[in-house]
């Protein structure tokens, strides 16, 4: 129902006390029949003339709910609807749920009843139930109350976000059924806080902001060339002064965690590690003329190995989510035209390692490989970035680790279709549409949401080009990224306000890959509605 229509609805039903439903709460194909007509049958017409006359109410068939990600599929049905009111309860109907519904009953201003075993008018329930994608739910809003379910806590964690959107867009939850799933598993957002130091505190705004959009992942790049922003006990030398604590970043993930996110760490290497090379010098590659090479730790040193694995050693035990990127990209000993005579070091243990054949290339891929083992020993799944990746190598990168496909920039550049066309799995980082780069150095420029909105799928890994449909199921979703390469050229508000249309654009075609309902007009108007 429009909001203005249905306040009106609402009430004109508590000043008359009682209307008839005339059956038409049933949401099962009642969207398809006309509206009731008052009754003409003969029991009707012997009634006591005495009787006192009782309203009478048709609703039309509601609308589906505005929402960010828009729902999927929507049963009109008719019906008044749910609004909150002071004194209806959130009921679960499982322990698993109490996070859940202490959440929404705060956001809507009930009461939270755990597992009550009765059912009372204006009832908010929520149950696990049924099998299929995890994230999956179902929400039906009949006879005055709301219920939501699905398989997995998930899923009933989105279905209270639909709610809580529905009230806050238009006052109330539509009659009908809605029946929702993610069209990718990753919908993600990242945030460099190696260059910029974000509080803590805004970090967990956007967790906030993310929950309530779908997302399911927060991605953490703490570590670069000019900062390492989070605190060790292994190598506390190597920690910049602004940083997060241990106990921030528990709080962070805790938070992300009651939000169905996961929190995804990346310590990337062998290049960009410029702030560990600052309390180890004597790591730092070198070319053949002996000139340093920018944040990049020589890999033929034990040592070098030995301090990253320490490192991803000790953050497992600090952010238990399932996956870790390894980073991989922009190892400046490979931008050069002929690695193995500028960095002979490198070559040298490429050919002890890998035989007569042995290079650079190999030797780097050792690497990625031996990294990725190390967080596997912790249960994580590997990621890394695209140009991290090398073609023509006699070692090859774990078919495991996920490639985050970001550029076609590089040297040697490949388009994505090879990944894909080699099995691997990609998750879409685009820099043409999803890179918010401070400053906009060289060519980028800020995202804008309507281009998003309009242009991207997760189809467009690189470019603005597709890749063949075919290749769809091994997209495993995408990512929004802030980099913060010009650290100074926004405040923490300014980015927040920077990429608040971006990320609802993002998630919105990764939760539904086609071309969205709403014009981008539309979509702007209804996510100044939302909030």
């Amino acid at each position: 129902m429009a909001g203005g229509a249905f306040a009106v609805t609402v009430a004109l039903g508590v000043g008359l006390g009682v209307w008839a439903s005339g059956g038409d709460s049933s949401p099962a194909g009642s969207a398809r029949r006309a509206p009731d007509t008052p009754s003409t049958t003969s029991s009707a017409a012997s009634a006591s003339a005495s009787a006192s006359p009782r309203p009478t109410r048709s609703f039309p068939l509601s609308k589906a709910p505005g929402t960010i990600p828009a729902v999927r599929s929507f049963t009109a049905a008719r019906g008044p609807g749910w609004r909150p009111a002071h004194g209806e309860r959130v009921v679960v109907g499982d322990p698993s749920l109490a996070d859940e519904g202490r959440l929404i009953a705060g956001e809507l201003g009930l009461a939270y009843a755990g597992q009550a075993g009765d059912t009372r008018p204006g009832d908010v329930r929520l149950a696990l139930g049924g099998n299929g994608n995890p994230e999956s739910y179902a929400m039906t809003v009949r006879d005055g109350g709301v219920t939501i379910s699905g398989p997995a806590d998930a899923g009933v964690f989105y279905g209270t976000r639909t709610l809580k959107q529905e009230v806050r867009g238009g006052g109330a939850a539509p009659e009908g059924v809605v029946n929702d799933t993610p069209a990718k598993p990753r919908r993600g957002f990242m945030l460099d806080i190696a260059r910029k130091p974000f509080t803590a505190g805004w970090i967990e705004d956007r967790i906030r902001e993310l929950g309530d959009l779908k997302y399911n992942e927060l991605g953490l790049h703490f570590s670069d060339d000019q900062s390492f922003r989070l605190a060790s006990d292994s190598h506390p030398e190597i920690v910049s002064k602004d940083h997060l604590t241990k106990a921030q970043i528990k709080q962070i993930v805790d938070l992300a965690t009651s939000r169905h996110i996961t929190v995804v760490p990346e310590i990337d290497s062998p290049g960009h590690l410029g702030a560990v090379i600052a309390a180890h010098p004597d790591l730092q590659l070198r070319d053949a003329q002996g000139t340093a090479t920018k944040g990049a730790i020589d890999i033929s040193k034990p040592q070098s190995a030995k301090i990253v694995d320490d490192l991803l050693n000790e953050y497992a035990g600090v952010f238990p989510g399932g996956f870790w990127h390894l980073g991989g990209d922009e190892y400046q000993a490979l931008t050069v035209r002929d690695p193995q005579s500028s960095y002979p070091q490198l070559a040298a243990a490429a050919r002890k390692a890998y035989g007569s054949g042995g290079t650079v290339a190999d030797l780097t891929t050792g690497w990625l490989n031996a990294r990725a083992a190390t967080v596997r020993a912790h249960g994580r799944a590997p990621r890394a970035w695209n140009d991290g990746f090398y073609a023509g190598t006699s070692v090859q990168p774990a078919k495991d680790i996920e490639v985050a496909y970001w550029t076609g920039k590089e040297l040697g550049a490949r388009p994505p279709a090879e990944y894909l066309a080699a099995g691997r799995q990609v998750i879409n980082y685009n820099d043409e549409y999803l890179y918010y780069v401070l400053g906009q150095p060289q060519t980028f420029v800020y995202p804008t949401g309507q281009r998003i909105y309009e242009q991207w799928t997760p189809r467009v890994l690189r470019g603005t080009q597709a890749v063949p449909a075919r290749y769809d199921s091994q997209i495993l979703g995408g990512s929004f990224a802030v980099w913060c390469d010009y650290a100074h050229a926004q405040t923490e508000d300014q980015v927040a306000a920077g990429i608040r249309m971006p990320l609802r654009a993002t998630v919105q075609k990764l939760w539904d890959s086609g071309k969205p309902a709403l014009s981008w007009a539309g979509f702007k108007a209804l996510a100044g509605r939302l909030g």
